[in-house]
């Protein structure tokens, strides 16, 4: 019982990736619309005047992308994770902990994408923490984030139990 729920959350988070990339894909005018409010500085005031802010086309779209990269790899490692749990379901404790590696690769992926591109970049060096339209974003990355945190954890824990 307890490998099938950590194949489940594995493959939820792997939805995760792949529904939120979609997403930014498939608004691909709001996405980038988001990375420029936050890279631009210009949802509060004095902000799009600040040394910190950047208006590159090229910068912006680039992060664009890799917000966008950084969810399609967690999903990829995630769905290959979780097929690879779902073999050796019933393998040994020392298979089975194997298996979940790339599942674990995935959840890190994710953790720093939303770590790196919100938190430390979109609220430390953006400020985005300033902006009363767009400061939500960070809390959704946080949550995100946490369970995801909390998705690994959980898989890595150990059964001690016979498959």
């Amino acid at each position: 019982m307890l490998r099938g729920t950590q194949i489940a959350l594995i493959a939820a988070v792997c939805l995760w990736g792949l529904l939120s990339a979609f997403g930014n894909l498939l608004d691909w005018s709001g996405t980038l619309g988001a990375v420029t409010a936050v890279a631009a500085m210009s949802t509060w005031d004095g902000g799009g005047a600040d040394w910190r802010a950047i208006g590159s086309p090229v910068l912006i779209t680039t992060a664009a992308l890799a917000i966008v990269a950084f969810k399609l790899l967690s999903a990829l490692l995630c769905g290959l994770g979780a097929a690879r749990m779902v073999r050796e379901r019933g393998a040994p404790v020392e298979t089975f902990a194997a298996a979940e590696a790339t599942a674990l690769s995935g959840c890190g992926i994710a953790m720093l994408g939303l770590f790196l591109g919100w938190i430390v970049l979109g609220e430390q060096w953006f400020e985005l923490w300033r902006s009363p339209e767009l400061g939500a974003a960070g809390d959704a990355a946080f949550r995100y984030g946490g369970f995801i945190g909390v998705i690994a954890l959980f898989v890595a824990i150990r059964d001690q139990r016979p498959a």
